[in-house]
């Protein structure tokens, strides 16, 4: 049995509406393909290894937008354009929910959060920035440990959920938290100015940022962009295929972040 691009975005955006992205996002179906959809790949990026492994998929659910900002032409001359001009001439959709998946109640963000403990660790836990069109959905999470907790005691569940075998910090380490932010990705501009929350997690903050964090007395943890955000995707699969069990959903094995700790 296939499916069809139409029925497979409508339960993408059911998981997560496009209402819920930024502004400035590139979200939604980006790639028209050619293909009826018996198999869907799961991805962070698209890049040229990924889409080699991913190629027998009718349809690439790319979390970042491989069509972003300053596409002026589509000639090959670049490794993402070579990429993006095979996958047309495969006839392969690919879809980006990017900000619309961290917005989500029950998506990204909520998951990130849980880095932090089970959702009963938390009180008063809300997105960071709430959409205008519902409270529920924003990007960003905040909330209150239900108990005091130190940044070091933290760290064991904190690593184990995010799959990382170190992460960095910053801050006192042995202090009594009890109050979390965390952000998807590059969080900068969604962490600013959260003077009264303890602690900060995400992939990317900057220098500047950090100290300004530390010294009003919080702390930081930092993991790298994509880490804050591909270990949501074994979940976004369980829903993908609990709503399409006519089709195949498969994550990327081959996907990682550029970084490593070495």
């Amino acid at each position: 049995m296939t499916r069809t691009i139409e029925s497979l975005v409508a339960v993408l955006e059911e998981i997560a509406p496009l209402a819920g992205a930024a502004d400035w996002d590139n979200t939604g179906l980006l790639l028209r393909g050619m293909r009826a959809i018996t198999r869907v790949g799961l991805c962070i990026d698209l890049t040229g290894p990924v889409w080699s492994e991913l190629r027998q998929c009718d349809a690439i659910v790319a979390y970042h937008p491989p069509i972003f900002r300053g596409l002026k032409r589509l000639d090959g001359s670049t490794p993402r354009q070579a990429t993006l001009l095979d996958v047309i001439r495969q006839g392969v959709h690919v879809y980006a929910p990017h900000t619309a998946l961290d917005a989500a109640p029950g998506a990204m963000g909520d998951w990130l959060l849980q880095a932090f403990g089970e959702p009963t660790s938390f009180e008063k836990c809300r997105p960071i920035q709430p959409a205008a069109f519902d409270p529920r959905y924003g990007v960003g999470r905040r909330a209150r440990l239900a108990e005091p907790r130190s940044l070091q005691s933290l760290l064991p569940r904190l690593k184990s959920w995010l799959g990382l075998s170190a992460v960095r910090c910053a801050g006192d380490m042995n202090a009594l938290r009890t109050s979390v932010a965390v952000c998807p990705g590059s969080g900068g501009s969604v962490l600013a100015g959260l003077d009264d929350v303890d602690i900060l997690l995400t992939g990317e903050l900057g220098h500047h940022e950090v100290l300004a964090h530390v010294a009003a007395g919080g702390a930081v943890v930092l993991t790298d962009h994509t880490n804050t955000e591909r270990g949501y995707l074994p979940r976004y699969a369980a829903r993908i295929r609990a709503a399409c069990p006519d089709v195949s959903v498969v994550v990327s094995a081959v996907d990682s972040d550029p970084l490593v700790v070495v």
